[in-house]
Formats: structure tokens, sequence, C-alpha cells
């Protein structure tokens, strides 16, 4: 008996590293230091002295289900990208800059070709958003998951000047709110979809005229990564008051987040367009609307609350960094919620 009978490859890891090696090495910034392979990723944290009060921020999150999804696709080039997406977003919500990211792979069996594609998803994220692919795990599950299956998390740390940090505390009534367009369901809700949709290749092999692709497609499309886009507000002079990432739970749950006590913001719900796989979901499903906004972005990946005086330069720093803004609200007065309308 040895580790490999007991469903455990070592040279399949071996393997899986020295290919995705040249998808890391494409990440790396110059505060990382040393190779990949060592026992910890190691960055320098000298470029942050200029700083008055350096605040490291943090993420961490998965994929979810919609990982299935790659697995009957066995499509696994993007779903990476998810994975980097999850946790650097929610860094950029604070108004931080990535600096480093760690991915997690459980695998029922170690395929190194699949794994290394995986990785290349992953340095897309990283490279998406300026973080540096620094470290991993890769490990092999016999007994636990089958052999096809595999599960997909990440971890991410960011740094921030205290004067920077976005903590919603300053929001007030009058406010405008400003949502940024998402590239369809990104990574959550996807149990729900699963019971929605036939998940299976034919299933997903599907072509819709109204998603003018496919089933899959359109539901693996990856999910937006904002970093540059909020860089670029920076960089416009704006002061972004209060800063929501609209993932699980939807508007309900989300948009509070970043709202101070006394403070109420108002969505309208026709200032842009329902992208149309939520309105196939919804159909398909038959989900209640308010289902639908309690779990899903509806098209929106992240809502800003942006001072009146400021919005049309927030709107063009969205635009100059290639992506789409809608103003969708406002803020006034009020217990602290959400109202759609």
């Amino acid at each position: 008996m040895d580790y490999k009978k007991a469903g455990v490859d070592i040279e399949a890891g071996y393997k899986a590293v020295e290919l995705m090696k040249e998808h890391v090495k494409k990440t790396m910034r110059p505060e990382v230091m040393g190779g990949l392979g060592g026992f910890a990723g190691a960055f320098s944290l000298a470029g942050i002295k200029e700083m008055e009060n350096p605040v490291l921020l943090s993420g961490t999150d998965g994929c979810g289900t919609k990982v299935k999804l790659a697995i009957v696709m066995d499509k696994h080039d993007t779903i990476g990208i998810d994975a980097v997406a999850m946790c650097v977003n929610d860094v950029a919500c604070s108004g931080g800059e990535p600096l480093f990211f760690l991915d997690y792979i459980a695998c029922g069996k170690n395929y190194p070709e699949k794994i290394a594609t995986i990785v290349k998803g992953v340095a897309e994220g990283c490279l998406q958003s300026g973080a540096a692919l620094v470290g991993g795990e890769t490990a092999e599950h016999p007994g636990m998951m089958p052999e096809e299956d595999y599960d997909l998390a990440g971890f991410a740390v960011g740094v921030v000047d205290a004067k920077d940090i976005i903590t919603g505390e300053n929001i007030c009534a009058g406010d405008t709110l400003i949502g940024i367009a998402s590239s369809g369901v990104h990574s959550n809700g996807f149990s729900l979809v699963r019971k929605v949709f036939d998940i299976t290749k034919e299933g997903l092999s599907t072509y819709y005229d109204e998603l003018g692709t496919t089933l899959g497609e359109a539901l693996l499309a990856p999910t937006k990564i904002y970093v540059k886009t909020m860089k670029s507000i920076k960089e416009a002079g704006v002061t972004v008051k209060g800063c929501s990432h609209i993932t699980g739970g939807g508007f309900q749950e989300n948009i509070p987040r970043m709202l101070p006590e006394g403070a109420h913001a108002v969505i309208k719900k026709d200032s842009y367009p329902v992208l149309p796989i939520f309105k196939l979901l919804q159909e398909k499903g038959g989900i209640a609307e308010d289902m639908m906004y309690n779990t899903y972005n509806m098209g929106l990946g992240m809502v800003l609350a942006i001072d009146p005086a400021d919005v049309d330069k927030t709107m063009e720093a969205i635009k100059a960094a290639g992506e789409t803004p809608y103003i969708v609200g406002h803020v006034e007065a009020g217990e602290k919620g959400v109202t759609l309308c």
C-alpha cells in the first residue's frame, strides 16, 4: 500500500504546479519575494510606507455551486476569475488596492491539466485586479469527493490609507446612488439556478434567442472585477461615500450594509436594464420579483453613494474604466434599509 493507491497522487501534484507556473508568473508584482513553491508567500510592504496610516484589508470567498456548471460543461478557464472577483471586489468596496491573492482547490482527483486551467483563470482574475498570485493549495480528497468534482475558494489581502477607507458613515439624505453593470449572475444564487434549469451538458448547450448565446455561456460568464473602476473614480478626485458589492442576498441585504443609521436607500427598478438572464430565470422558475432582488444582482454588480456634485465625474470615470454606469436612485432620511420602486 502507498499514498497513490490510497487515492492521492503526489506526482500529479508536482505536474500541476509545473503547468500552472507560467500563468502565476504573469501576476507577479515587484513586491513579491521569492518564487512559487515556498512554504509561505512573501510580499514586501516597503511600498506602502508613503501612506500616512496604512490599513490592511482582507477578503475570502468562493464561487459557490457555480463550480458545478464548470464541471458539467468541462470548462474550467474562467471559474478562477470568479474566485478572485468575489474577494477583491470586497476589498475595493472599502477603497483598498488588492496586493496579493491565494487560492485553494479541493478535488476528488488531481488532473494536472484541469488544475492548471483553473489556476489560469485565477491568474487572469489577478491580472484584472492587479493582485499577485503568491501561493495556493491543491488538495486531493479521495473518498470525500467524486473524482471529477472540485471546489475553489480564495483569499485576498489589500491595503488602504486610513483616510481613504470607504465606511458609509458620511452618507446622507440627497446623495445619489450609481449602479455599475454586472456581467450576469456573477457567483451567487446558483443553488436556485440549478433548481430552475436543466444542468446537464445538453441543457446548458441550449441556445436562447433572448440571451444571444447558450444558457451555459450566459450562466458561466465570469464575475466582473471592479478594482480598476474604483481606482479610476478615485483618480478622478471623487470621494466615494459608500460602496456595496451586490452578492448573495441581493439588494435587500447588501445595500443596507453601506448605510449609516438614519439613511434609507431608494432604488428605481426601471432606471437600468435588467439583464435577460434574470428575466429568463424568473420566468422559468416562477420566482417572485421580491425573491429575485433578494437573491441576485439583477444587473448591477456594485452600487455607490456619491455626493450629487460628483455625479458627472463619477459617471465619466466609470465609463473611462470600460464599465457601464447608471443613476439608479438616491438616499433619503429614514430607517436604515432599502426600498425598490
